[in-house]
């Protein structure tokens, strides 16, 4: 995939949990969707499994989403493994399709996964859409800046004093 989620965006989920999918992540979708065009709406998966400590719901394209199931498919069929990765990854997981406003519902389990009850949506609610390369993740916007703020921390304790965070990527051969 040549485009990027990236950035942080909080946005406003209204009493009928739509929310508005920011633009630059639409875009990528976009991208990423092979049935997007011809008047077809651009697709994407939403994962909510992965344990209640994950707070978040992980979003995937189309395309990376079946890059993934092509590697699920290819742990040995039955083997607890691989039953762990389709019940997080395919069973806990649902297809959205974005509106012709760039929104979503997000879906009751998805809800349920990032603590936005019907009272939270009715007091006025904001998810944070955090990009992370080839997916994005979505958050209610209190435990995202909790987490982040720690996340932040903890990079920091990773790296030796005064040290560049870029020094831990690979090598890049083609410098």
């Amino acid at each position: 995939m040549s485009e990027a989620f990236r950035g942080e965006f909080n946005q406003k989920v209204d009493g009928k949990a739509r929310v508005s999918i920011p633009a630059p992540f639409r875009r990528v979708l976009e991208a990423g969707d092979p049935s997007f065009g011809d008047g077809n709406r651009p697709k994407f998966v939403m994962v909510y499994g992965g344990g209640p400590g994950r707070q978040y719901v992980e979003c995937y394209t189309i395309a990376e989403m079946k890059r993934l199931e092509a590697r699920i498919r290819r742990v040995a069929a039955g083997s607890p493994q691989r039953r762990a990765l389709e019940r997080n990854f395919i069973t806990l997981s649902q297809i959205v399709e974005v509106d012709e406003d760039g929104r979503i519902v997000l879906p009751p389990k998805v809800r349920e996964k990032i603590d936005l009850s019907a009272d939270v949506l009715k007091d006025g609610a904001e998810a944070t859409f955090a990009g992370a390369l080839e997916t994005f993740q979505i958050w209610q916007r209190d435990a995202y800046e909790a987490e982040i703020a720690t996340q932040l921390e903890a990079d920091l304790e990773i790296l030796p004093l005064g040290a560049d965070l870029l020094s831990l990527l690979p090598h890049d051969p083609e410098e």
